[in-house]
């Protein structure tokens, strides 16, 4: 018997989501003979219902929510001996692993373009103890992003982001980092650093013209400023798609790192849009460690 689990989060898509959830349970029914749908309340409920669906040996499971509900379900199936296939509907601000997948960001069409024989693999980034899906991120940035609040995303969207982005961009303000990455040692001064899984990054699609979801690396990186002048000489590179170093970014690929800031700088990570814990820390990537649904090539 052919069993998934439909984790729903309430409050995602400017809570919308329960005007997608009979639809989605309609799609399951088609092709599960039993569905068990769970509705998120506090943080952490995607992961202990994804655990219990990896004890009880689920086929499939499935979120309705944003990046942050998606990342739970990550931590959820992660750490388990028997993981289910994977897959998600995407209802958040950025939605960065949809894109990267090819899932339609209107829930309507990710439903329907749901194939239930279309899988492939998915590699998963570990940060100390904590798992992602999609970008950790350290520096100017992401503590902007780390003081967006939950009324700012539900309200503003992508733009809360962009508009906080901007307000530190203009307080640019570079920070040394020690980096061992595969075994050697680097010395990084930027303001900002991002470790990447995917393609898509802050919703920009093809920001990493060459990254694939199940190449086997995690890709660093980072931009070469010392003002907010050279960090907005970056943008054309960015917006260009990055696949190696430029004068501006800095680009490698690699397996594992640590990396901490040096002095008494006190920085803490974004991880998948969510604030997580202070530096330093250790990052490797976990190859083709889960099967996810994914949606048509474009």
């Amino acid at each position: 018997m052919k069993r998934a689990l439909l984790v729903v989060n309430p409050s995602s898509g400017g809570e919308k989501a329960k005007d997608f959830e009979n639809k989605m349970r309609e799609k399951l029914d088609t092709h599960f003979d039993e569905v068990l749908v769970k509705h998120t309340q506090k943080q952490f409920d995607a992961t202990n219902f994804v655990k219990k669906a990896c004890e009880d040996k689920f086929d499939s499971v499935f979120l309705m929510g944003g990046d942050g509900t998606v990342n739970e379900g990550i931590n959820g199936i992660a750490e388990q001996d028997y993981r289910p296939n994977f897959g998600f509907i995407p209802l958040g601000t950025v939605n960065d692993l949809a894109r990267a997948l090819n899932i339609s960001l209107d829930p309507d069409e990710a439903i329907d373009n749901l194939d239930f024989n279309t899988l492939t693999s998915l590699d998963i980034g570990k940060v100390n103890d904590k798992y992602f899906m999609n970008i950790v991120g350290v520096g100017t940035i992401p503590e902007a992003i780390n003081d967006t609040g939950v009324e700012e995303k539900t309200k503003f969207g992508v733009f809360a982001y962009i508009f906080k982005g901007l307000q530190k961009v203009l307080d640019n303000k570079p920070y040394t980092f020690d980096i061992v990455i595969d075994d050697t040692q680097k010395e990084i001064t930027t303001s900002l650093l991002l470790v990447c899984s995917t393609r898509s990054i802050g919703g920009l699609e093809h920001i990493l013209k060459d990254a694939k979801v199940n190449d086997g690396y995690l890709h660093l990186v980072y931009t070469k400023d010392e003002t907010a002048m050279d960090l907005i000489k970056a943008i054309p590179d960015v917006i260009g798609g990055i696949n190696e170093s430029t004068d501006n970014i800095g680009y490698i690929d690699f397996k594992k790192a640590s990396i901490k800031v040096q002095g008494d700088e006190k920085l803490t990570i974004n991880y998948d849009g969510e604030e997580g814990g202070p530096l330093p820390i250790e990052v490797k990537v976990l190859p083709s460690h889960i099967n996810v649904y994914h949606g048509v090539a474009k």
